[in-house]
């Protein structure tokens, strides 16, 4: 099993960044895929950025490619989103995935465990 707590979230004006972070428990995380995904009241879950197991591999929504950045440290079972040159329609919550033995994947139905989230909010 892994347990999953995210932290980083907060207000911010746009154009401004912000980096979250993931901290793991349990001994399957240096195998697991990692993602961030988002979401909104009444909307379904939003991919946003993925990385594979030895970090090698990273996958980005459009929406956020060039703005955003995932990275991880399987030493410290820490994953990271720094999210620069922030919009208004970043807000949401943002929820870390772990997929394990999964290479990596954008999609929300195989990551087995989930955070409880953080709120990001970008507005002036």
């Amino acid at each position: 099993q892994v347990q999953l707590v995210e932290s980083g979230g907060g207000l911010v004006q746009p154009g401004g960044s912000l980096r979250l972070s993931c901290s793991a428990s349990g001994r399957s995380f240096s195998s697991a895929a990692m993602g961030w995904f988002r979401q909104a009241p009444g909307k379904e879950r939003e991919f946003v950025a993925a990385i594979s197991a030895s970090g090698g591999s990273t996958y980005y929504a459009d929406s956020v490619k060039g703005r955003f950045t995932i990275s991880r440290d399987n030493a410290k079972k820490m994953v990271y989103l720094q999210m620069n040159s922030l919009k208004r329609e970043d807000t949401d919550v943002y929820y870390c995935a772990a997929a394990p033995f999964v290479r990596v994947t954008t999609t929300p139905s195989m990551y087995d465990y989930w955070g409880q989230g953080t709120q990001v909010t970008v507005s002036s």
